[in-house]
């Protein structure tokens, strides 16, 4: 049982001895870069998206930042993104020269509001980058249909979003190119990776070169590349997690039901989730409509971890306000204000026993109250 006092942490990446011994297994090997592991990770991983090419790399980022070189974005281009997600996000499109154009959220899902794309398009828009929020899927069947409308590409920012679907459709399967992340602290990792699935197999193709100098050969380059490469130790540990993921998301959905049915606090919302939507919990995140740092300080004093994602909207932060500050634009996003200043995010992964959720509710609950 739980000791009453112990803190139960917002997040807890798992590296149990399956990783460790799979890591010990490719160092032994000596095939530790670019190798079998690697290999084996990106056709594993294609059954979690409609069987996709995928294209294994070092971060989520620069899945972010290849899916837009390989897709044509560059100057003169405009990304529409949501200014409240991450910063890779919009660090991505800066990165490839492409300008970033922010548009408000859902407030029901913290995704992109379709009705903010459609009414930010401009004869420069050449690609939309949803962002799958906490792991809810964004309203893939309105974006697309905006996209092939107006002849744009779709970067689907599913980094948070494993094995999420919209409508049975699985995120990563829907635009010209998916990105995932594997950092430590998302519902399955690699210590460090990146994933890129792609329904195109030129554009894959055209991954697999901008990840590795530009060269599918060795001194064969043929394009201007990078050395984004994942380890086949981190590959090895993908793997294993990749084999767990199903059972840990179907015990986030089960820990998140069991907290949305019993939290009854008043001045707090729990998640919603939109009709047909697989939201598979990389974070529970509740909205506090009284003092939230009263109740994340009341939170923490009970021994519950919690944590905001994000405080400062990407329009908001220094390297996005000044220039627009100089160019005289002000991004109007009340929903992205208001979420920011309200949202905190609570313990879900599957490590939580039954004792450690009574304890989340009923430190809500209190606090609920007093707010």
């Amino acid at each position: 049982m739980t000791d009453a006092h112990e803190f139960i942490p917002a997040a807890k990446p798992v590296i149990g001895e399956e990783e460790i011994e799979a890591a010990v297994r490719v160092l032994r090997s000596g095939m530790v870069v670019q190798g079998p592991e690697v290999a084996a990770f990106e056709e594993e991983f294609s059954e979690f998206v409609d069987g996709r090419h995928c294209v294994a790399v070092n971060s989520g980022t620069s899945a972010l930042h290849l899916s837009l070189l390989a897709l044509g974005l560059g100057p003169g281009d405009e990304v529409i993104v949501p200014s409240f997600s991450f910063a890779a996000s919009a660090n991505a499109v800066r990165l490839v020269g492409a300008d970033v154009v922010f548009v408000d959220i859902d407030p029901e899902t913290y995704c992109l509001d379709p009705a903010a794309v459609e009414a930010a398009l401009s004869p420069r828009t050449a690609a939309i980058m949803p962002v799958h929020l906490y792991g809810h899927p964004a309203a893939m069947d309105k974006i697309m249909a905006i996209a092939e409308q107006h002849g744009l590409a779709v970067i689907e920012d599913a980094c948070q979003a494993h094995a999420a679907a919209l409508h049975g459709t699985p995120v990563g399967a829907f635009g010209a190119a998916g990105t995932f992340s594997f950092y430590p602290t998302k519902n399955m990792h690699s210590l460090e990776g990146g994933m890129i699935s792609t329904g195109d197999a030129e554009t894959a193709r055209t991954l697999r070169l901008l990840r590795n100098q530009g060269m599918e050969k060795r001194y064969a380059n043929e394009i201007v590349g990078a050395n984004v490469r994942m380890t086949d130790v981190s590959a090895a540990i993908g793997r294993v997690q990749r084999g767990k993921l199903t059972g840990w998301t179907e015990q986030r959905i089960a820990n998140a039901a069991y907290l949305t049915e019993h939290i009854t606090a008043p001045n707090v919302v729990t998640p919603k989730v939109a009709e047909g939507a697989r939201h598979i919990y990389h974070q529970y995140t509740l909205r506090v409509l009284g003092d939230r740092d009263a109740a994340m300080a009341k939170l923490t004093e009970a021994g519950i971890g919690n944590a905001v994602y994000y405080p400062t909207p990407i329009h908001r932060l220094k390297p996005y306000w000044e220039p627009d500050q100089k160019a005289g634009r002000d991004w109007d996003l009340p929903e992205t204000d208001r979420a920011a200043a309200q949202v905190v995010s609570l313990p879900v992964h599957p490590a939580l026993s039954a004792q450690d959720l009574e304890r989340i509710v009923t430190a809500v609950n209190a606090l609920g109250e007093q707010l």
